[in-house]
């Protein structure tokens, strides 16, 4: 017995989720060079990291609430979520190499 293919939709969300976690992996190993070595910028990062997670919560949270109610189907709520994250992670990236 065969199975159907899955909705491109589906495809696109997986792919995306593990770009987060795979970009997301890199932003933990270099924040934790830049904590590992101590000093005024540990502490910056530190801090900074603790403020971005709670900002990050709360927008994604309020973009999916604003989602669901205006009736958007989950994959597509995902999938903004996920964007959302990923340019977060992006930057993060990016400002610590």
């Amino acid at each position: 017995m065969s199975q159907a293919p899955l909705p491109s939709s589906i495809y696109s969300l997986f792919m995306n989720s593990a770009l987060l976690a795979v970009e997301a992996q890199q932003v933990i190993g270099l924040r934790m060079l830049r904590l590992a070595a101590g000093g005024a910028p540990a502490k910056r990062e530190f801090q900074r990291m603790l403020v971005e997670k709670v900002h990050a919560a709360a927008e994604i949270g309020g973009t999916a609430a604003a989602a669901i109610v205006t009736g958007k189907n989950g994959a597509a709520v995902a999938q903004g979520v996920i964007r959302g994250y990923r340019t977060r992670v992006g930057k993060n990236r990016r400002r610590l190499k």
